[in-house]
């Protein structure tokens, strides 16, 4: 790393598939290092697609201080989970979306009024996201009524290169509406334009007067690219994809190597690894 380079005073990282690992555990040496970046006196916070209410376990278990950014930093939000600001996807836009992702035959999950919406509660994936989030879905019979109001809109699927056409198109025809990315592989996320993790760590910057080349990133995923941009350094996962790992200053270990710990070891704090 640049020798040279300001030294880090803030922190953001990524959840799923980078800060926990692939069965959603925060493992005691990701604790650790999060306990040595305050002992430092360096700050840290995450940036998710997770709604408000998949952060209140990390706020607990890692004493969290700062505001987070959920769904992919479109709503800031404060440790006890009060929403700061918010962003929403415009009506149009969204129901543009909806009829896209059925027509593509994924699952369709809208956050909106702080809930998780969806109309087939047995659906692939819905036990993983009660599992991640730690709450049950509202059941509906309509979403369309919910799409006034939209913060995240979810296509669900199991074939990953479907859902990888899915972005393509989606993102193409929705252009400057919304942001569209996979959050995971079986995830593909609609969120308001201009409002994700790169924002996220423009208004952490602002907020805490951090000079942006003082911010340090970590993420595995298509949506944490903007925020690798706007960041003076950024670690890719080693589980990330070629195109994320390009995009970074630094790659890590995966996710289920312990590769958060060791980012923050040896390109945060400038230790060795083991």
């Amino acid at each position: 790393m640049d020798a040279s380079a300001p030294p880090i005073a803030l922190v953001i990282s990524d959840v799923d598939g980078t800060l926990v690992t692939s069965d959603k555990r925060l493992t005691p040496a990701t604790r650790a290092a999060v306990r040595r970046l305050g002992l430092a006196g360096i700050g840290f916070t995450v940036a998710s697609s997770r709604p408000p209410m998949g952060l209140g376990s990390l706020v607990a278990a890692l004493d969290l201080r700062l505001p987070l950014g959920a769904f992919n930093g479109s709503t800031l939000v404060a440790p006890d989970l009060a929403v700061l600001s918010e962003t929403l996807i415009p009506a149009a836009v969204a129901r543009e979306a909806v009829d896209r992702l059925a027509r593509d035959g994924l699952d369709i999950w809208v956050f909106a009024h702080g809930a998780w919406n969806l109309r087939d509660p047995r659906a692939p994936y819905t036990d993983l996201e009660r599992r991640t989030l730690g709450a049950e879905p509202n059941v509906v019979a309509d979403l369309d009524p919910l799409l006034d109001h939209a913060a995240k809109i979810v296509g669900v699927g199991a074939d990953a290169k479907h859902l990888a056409a899915c972005e393509t198109a989606l993102a193409a025809a929705l252009g400057e509406g919304a942001d569209v990315h996979r959050s995971q592989a079986y995830y593909l996320d609609v969120t308001p334009a201009g409002a994700g993790k790169g924002g996220f760590v423009d208004a952490l910057s602002r907020r805490l007067g951090i000079d942006r080349s003082r911010i340090a990133t970590l993420g595995d995923a298509g949506n944490d690219v903007p925020m690798f941009a706007r960041s003076g350094l950024s670690i890719a996962m080693g589980n990330a994809g070629p195109d994320v790992k390009a995009a970074a200053g630094a790659v890590t270990a995966d996710n289920d190597s312990e590769g958060f710990s060791r980012a923050i070891e040896e390109f945060v704090l400038h230790r060795p690894s083991a």
